[in-house]
Order: structure tokens, then sequence, then C-alpha cells
């Protein structure tokens, strides 16, 4: 690919925080991570709608959405947001979820559509491990 192309930029990322929960310290650890390890990153900031979250991916234009999620709602909340990017024709970003996750519901996210899981306390390393590898492996699909 030429310099410029889509493969050569950053992995450009929206950590955000959707519903009630008002808690971001651990969203915010994370975004730093994800930045330290090359990433351009955008926080949406609290109390984010499953819509608000949508329209930033479109608007950024991002590789990943990352939700923070420590309010018990993950379930509800990434169905929406699962819809709701199908809806915009947004299939190909990547969605990783990370906070309070209990690992029995780990299967049930990624058959919602969720490409990675990321309970509290996960390797922050590994985190951005996931993402660049996600990424890479998406762009080369659509690069043929």
């Amino acid at each position: 690919m030429a310099p410029g192309s889509p493969a050569d930029r950053p992995v450009r990322v929206l950590v955000a925080k959707p519903g009630l929960d008002g808690h971001d310290k651990g969203a915010k650890v994370v975004a730093r991570a994800l930045r330290d390890a090359g990433m351009e990153v955008i926080y949406s900031g609290l109390h984010q709608t499953v819509e608000q979250v949508v329209n930033a991916a479109l608007q950024e234009a991002v590789d990943v959405i990352g939700l923070s999620i420590l309010s018990g709602a993950h379930l509800t909340l990434c169905q929406k947001l699962r819809r709701a990017l199908d809806a915009a024709d947004l299939r190909d970003v990547i969605v990783v979820v990370g906070g309070v996750i209990p690992g029995k519901d780990a299967e049930r996210l990624k058959a919602l559509g969720i490409d990675g899981v990321f309970p509290g306390g996960a390797d922050l390393q590994a985190i951005a491990e996931f993402i660049h590898g996600a990424v890479a492996a998406r762009r080369a699909r659509e690069a043929g």
C-alpha cells in the first residue's frame, strides 16, 4: 500500500463509557496504555448513549470501539451497540469491552459480535496487542 493509506495510519480507538456508570478511572488507564502503544485514542467521556457512541465512531472514523462497563449492563449495551453499528454500516469496526464482566458472559458477548472481552485487571499490554492484531488482520483482509 502507498504511504498514507489506511494500512499505514495509526489505529484509531474510541474509548466509551455507556450508561449511567460514573467511574472512569479504568477507562482512562486503558486509554493511556493504548496511546502509549502508538494508537490514536478518543475518549468520549461519561454517560454516553449507544447512539452517541456510534455517532462518535462515524465522525472519528475509528477502527475500534472500546467500551468500559462496570454497571452489569454489558450484555444489553453490547447487543444494542452491535445492532446500531450494523444499522450504520459499521460492521467492520472492532468492538472490545472491559470492566466488570463475569467470566460466564464472555462467550455470550462474543456470540453478540464483540471481538474481545477484557475483565477488570486484564493486562494492558495484552489489550493493546489484541487490538493491534485484530486491526492488522482486518486491514489485510480489506487489502485483499
